[in-house]
């Protein structure tokens, strides 16, 4: 399973954008999609804070969806600390108040080989 390059660059789409130069935040609205090399994420709202020139953190707000692959999570609150990699999903309201998780299990290689032995036995079923 390929892991999220938190040092690739962000490709964030959305229906509006608004910048506010003397805070140094960004906002991005309506069907906001958030892709980092494998991972992709969704939400209704997006705040970017910038410092020295980069995001040290994102905030998503609203129906949160944070996708790898075919693994899925769901909150309304996901704060990514865009230098260490470290994320925080909340869910407040939405689902019960509890964050929803879909995880696959890592499947093994569909051409794994088998070992045989070299003595020429075979065992057959019947």
């Amino acid at each position: 399973m390929q892991k999220c390059d938190t040092k690739a660059p962000m490709n964030v789409s959305s229906d509006a954008f608004e910048g506010d130069i003397a805070t140094k935040v960004g906002t991005y609205t309506g069907n906001v999609i958030v892709i980092q090399t494998v991972c992709k994420l969704r939400a209704d709202k997006v705040n970017v804070n910038i410092v020295e020139g980069k995001p040290p953190t994102i905030t998503l707000t609203g129906k949160v969806v944070l996708t790898k692959e075919k693994n899925v999570m769901r909150g309304t609150k996901l704060v990514v600390n865009t230098d260490t990699g470290v994320a925080h999903v909340t869910s407040i309201g939405a689902q019960g108040g509890r964050v929803q998780s879909t995880l696959q299990p890592q499947q093994k290689q569909a051409n794994a080989t088998k070992k045989t032995s070299a003595g020429g036995n075979s065992c057959t079923g019947s």
